[in-house]
């Protein structure tokens, strides 16, 4: 039973900084992505930033060079660092993953992923 769980989010004023970890568990896969993903109020949900077995990663240009994607070396909790925040960040988000190795230009399509976490809430001001 594969679950991810966020968490980290809060509310900070832009230009601030926050640490989003999703722990996971249940995986029994040799190789496995995983992403981090977005959703603001009447947007659709959009790939940010993936990682993949390999441990190459993939950003949207939006956050590119203020975040960061890394994983432990257990590969068990993914974390995203996010800098120099903006309010145009403000947004629910979400972890992913999915057990199957994916071509870095795969790793941000969420209809890529197969199992999601419960979300975290993210405000910029």
């Amino acid at each position: 039973h594969v679950q991810l769980v966020e968490s980290g989010g809060g509310s900070v004023q832009a230009g601030g900084s926050l640490r989003l970890s999703c722990a996971a568990s249940g995986f029994t896969y040799s190789s496995y992505c995983m992403g981090w993903f977005r959703q603001a109020p009447g947007k659709e949900r959009e790939g940010i930033s993936g990682i993949d077995s390999d441990g190459s990663t993939s950003y949207a240009d939006s956050v590119k060079d203020r975040f960061t994607i890394s994983r432990d070396s257990a590969r068990v909790t993914l974390i995203l660092q996010m800098n120099n925040l903006k309010p145009e960040d403000t947004a629910t988000y979400y972890c992913a993953a999915v057990p199957t190795a994916l071509p870095w230009y795969f790793l941000l399509r969420r209809d890529k992923y197969e199992y999601w976490g419960q979300g975290t809430q993210v405000t910029v001001s």
